[in-house]
């Protein structure tokens, strides 16, 4: 069997990074790790060829080439998904479908696909292939079931042309113990984090490694530390790991805020080598954590859980939602407050989305004010780029505008410099003792852009310049991390124009259809055509 893993096309999204990349000379921020590991369940007498389309196209050769093809995908990649369903189909290909987006709404590609592998590919996969092997030409393969992940095999790293990421995905457990409202993970993967044993990731590390990745390491677990034993188990082997191999990796992961609680852990994790992960803040406002059962983040102080993880060494990137239910007017004010008070240079800011299946979709379907039907959830690709699918208790119009300036403000060039000076000046040393490297001349050549349009084009070229300056002087260890989160707003800077200019088109339409009085599906079809 040739099998054609096909990966569809990401639109610009918060994290796409376009910019950034283009300067060290890379196609897309993170491989996907989905598809690689499929191909590790499969049979491996089979023959595999992998296209992120993100990268490149599919050739003429490599449709002709395979006996079947596989994609999986995201909400937001829907458009692309369904295109090359029907680019296989005109072909005379035989299509798989999985993924969370299939697992999730599975009506809206039965049609178009011959089999559909939903939820946990561990389970799943074997009974495609023994239906294949029966001669079956179509199917649906469910299980209620989560699969043991401690049986995953190391995904095919093989199967990708490694050059063109800037970052590899490991994935250490799947599920979260929280209960938020709005999450589709619970939904999707559970509420007890089931991890691997640290032998079988190191394995993992060991692949890459021998294939001579040495950049970083994305650990994709949606919250890193849901089972703390046993992720401390893995910290304690990933150390020796990475003494051994001279610290040839450097990881970022997603966590609960809870992480500041535990200093032994957050000391765990910068011995290995992390140094930034992902805070799902969502709002200051604890009224609204409360409502969306968000209760983790209000146990303590949420400024101060930031500043114990910026002094440990981890620098915080972080979540923020505005349009909960019962939020009074100027939440997005007071996001930007706390975001900078806490020093967070990172701050991906969204609006309120109802995803399939969870507790938010079904309590708003239930009080009918969504504006998606389940026949077509995924018409609004949900991305910070779209208005909210739900009737929210204050008006959109007013969420949105928020939302803009917002956007504007966070991403303003002074604005985003002193928070990241803010957030280095007392973000903890790395304790990690990495040999020293030859700086490529892709990476020399990115610094010197940096250099020219921020310390010398641009207005910021004073407060560039004082900045990195105080940063040597006062924390030198940090000043490469450093630099590289200041030019990371290259890619905000142009993004913040995209948001402002797709929210504005939208609320331009919602404002034209919105006196025809059409049912609510029939309202978020029209603006998001």
């Amino acid at each position: 069997m040739r099998v054609l893993l096909i990966y569809p096309v990401f639109p610009r999204t918060f994290w796409s990074y376009d910019k950034i990349l283009e300067l060290v000379d890379r196609k897309v921020l993170l491989p996907p790790l989905g598809l690689i590991t499929v191909a590790a369940i499969l049979p491996q007498e089979w023959e595999f060829k992998l296209v992120d389309r993100n990268i490149r196209p599919v050739t003429e050769a490599e449709w002709e080439w395979a006996d079947l093809v596989i994609l999986t995908a995201m909400i937001v990649q829907k458009v692309d998904l369904l295109a090359q369903i029907q680019e296989a189909k005109r072909r005379g290909k035989p299509v798989a479908v999985g993924g969370p987006y299939a697992t999730s709404v599975p009506g809206e590609v039965a049609a178009e696909a011959d089999y559909l592998i939903l939820d946990e590919g561990e389970i799943t996969l074997p009974q495609f292939v023994e239906a294949i092997n029966r001669g079956e030409t179509s199917g649906t393969f469910r299980s209620p079931e989560k699969a043991d992940v401690s049986t995953t095999p190391v995904p095919r790293y093989d199967l990708l042309e490694l050059d063109a990421y800037d970052s590899m995905s490991v994935q250490f457990s799947r599920g979260c113990p929280f209960q938020c409202e709005f999450c589709d993970i619970i939904v999707l993967y559970g509420r007890k984090p089931r991890t691997k044993n640290p032998e079988q990731l190191l394995k993992e590390l060991d692949y890459l490694y021998e294939l001579g990745w040495r950049r970083g390491v994305f650990m994709v677990d949606d919250n890193f530390i849901g089972n703390k034993r046993n992720v401390k188990l893995l910290l304690k082997a990933l150390k020796t790991w990475q003494i051994e191999h001279q610290y040839p990796f450097r990881f970022n992961t997603e966590a609960s805020v809870d992480l500041a609680a535990d200093e032994e852990l957050m000391d765990m994790m910068v011995d290995c080598n992390f140094d930034a992960v992902f805070l799902g803040i969502e709002t200051p406002d604890e009224a609204s954590l409360a409502l969306t059962k968000k209760f983790q983040n209000t146990r303590s102080s949420l400024s101060e859980s930031v500043d114990k993880i910026i002094r440990a060494g981890l620098r915080p990137m972080a979540g923020f939602i505005i349009g909960f239910d019962g939020e009074k007017s100027g939440a997005a004010s007071r996001v930007i407050e706390f975001v900078d008070q806490a020093g967070i240079p990172t701050a991906m800011l969204g609006m309120l989305q109802a995803l399939p299946n969870t507790g938010l979709w079904h309590r708003l379907e239930k009080e009918g004010r969504l504006l998606a039907d389940r026949e077509n959830i995924s018409q609004h690709a949900t991305n910070q780029t779209m208005l909210m699918n739900f009737i929210p208790t204050r008006p959109v119009e007013e969420i949105a505008a928020e939302y803009i300036q917002a956007f504007r403000t966070l991403y303003e060039p002074d604005r985003y410099l002193d928070r990241t000076y803010n957030c280095f000046l007392k973000l903890g040393a790395p304790r990690s003792k990495t040999p020293f490297k030859t700086p490529e001349l892709v990476d020399l050549r990115a610094l010197a852009i940096i250099i020219w349009r921020q310390g010398i084009k641009r207005s910021t070229r004073w407060k560039f310049w004082h900045h990195l300056f105080g940063i040597i002087r006062h924390n030198p260890a940090v000043w490469e991390h450093y630099l590289t989160v200041c030019a990371h707003n290259e890619h905000f800077l142009e993004y913040r124009d995209i948001v402002t200019a797709e929210i504005t088109q939208q609320l331009e339409t919602f404002k034209k259809v919105e006196s025809a009085e059409l049912p609510p599906a029939e309202l978020l079809s029209e603006v998001t055509a």
